[in-house]
């Protein structure tokens, strides 16, 4: 529990009691807590669309304050490294010149537009007449979970960081295969369950596969982003949680 309340500090708004300075060990826990940090903040998102819906006001008001909620819980931090990421990748500069525009706190037309986008496609997904009431509540459960576990791969040895010093830097390598896999097994398990008790097997089938289709983008994504960047930072990250999440609920949309 202490692993998952470190987990939930670093990477929610969510307050927590205060924990240790935060080292190699402890941000090993955390990071491998991370696809269960995203189940809670899934059911929270899930619940405050299930009252929503339950009130009649319909299922596109339901998936944008489930959207609105996962930002708040966040602190919208990763829409944040999806925003940064777009306009150092946009500018299409060096390596460190693209890096420096990522570190500023404003915000560049490449990265307004990138959230826009994003967030619309996300939320036309969710709204979709594809889902029933139940899947799209379990879409909601397990979409900020299924998002978080490449973030694993992203920090297994191997991987460098792109900016010394940086946040992202304190989590470079302390991943191993073994956290990798069992979150991987532990998530689709999670997935397809929940498709199966909200739309039967067809809907565990296209959950598990539309997980599969975010996990193969998100590892492409990370290619890109290591050698377009000779590694990886905090908003990089952002970026692939939120690039994992978008094709997540998509596939689901599509698949159902």
């Amino acid at each position: 529990m202490t692993s998952l309340v470190i987990s939930m500090g670093l990477f929610t708004a969510i307050p927590v009691p205060p924990t240790a300075t935060i080292d190699r060990h402890l941000a090993r826990r955390a990071i491998r807590w991370m696809p269960v940090v995203g189940l809670v903040l899934g059911i929270v998102a899930a619940a405050v669309a299930a009252g929503v819906l339950a009130s009649g006001a319909g299922r596109l008001l339901g998936a944008a304050m489930a959207l609105t909620v996962l930002a708040a819980l966040t602190g919208a931090l990763h829409l944040d490294g999806l925003a940064d990421t777009a306009d150092g990748l946009g500018s299409r500069k060096s390596a460190d010149e693209a890096l420096a525009i990522m570190k500023k706190s404003d915000i560049g037309p490449m990265g307004v537009a990138t959230l826009v986008l994003a967030l619309l496609l996300q939320l036309a997904s969710l709204s979709s007449p594809a889902h029933s009431t139940g899947t799209l509540l379990a879409c909601l459960v397990v979409a900020p979970m299924v998002a978080r576990v490449p973030i694993i791969a992203a920090t297994l040895p191997g991987v460098a960081s792109a900016r010394a010093g940086g946040f992202g830097s304190l989590f470079t390598g302390v991943s191993t295969a073994r956290d990798r896999w069992l979150m991987l097994l532990v998530t689709m398990l999670c997935a397809s369950t929940a498709g199966a008790l909200s739309g039967g097997p067809r809907a565990a089938v296209v959950f598990a596969a539309a997980a599969v289709a975010a996990w193969v983008i998100a590892a492409g994504w990370q290619r890109h982003l290591v050698r377009r960047l000779r590694g990886l930072t905090g908003d990089l990250f952002g970026s692939m949680i939120e690039a994992c999440q978008l094709v997540f609920v998509l596939g689901c949309a599509l698949g159902l």
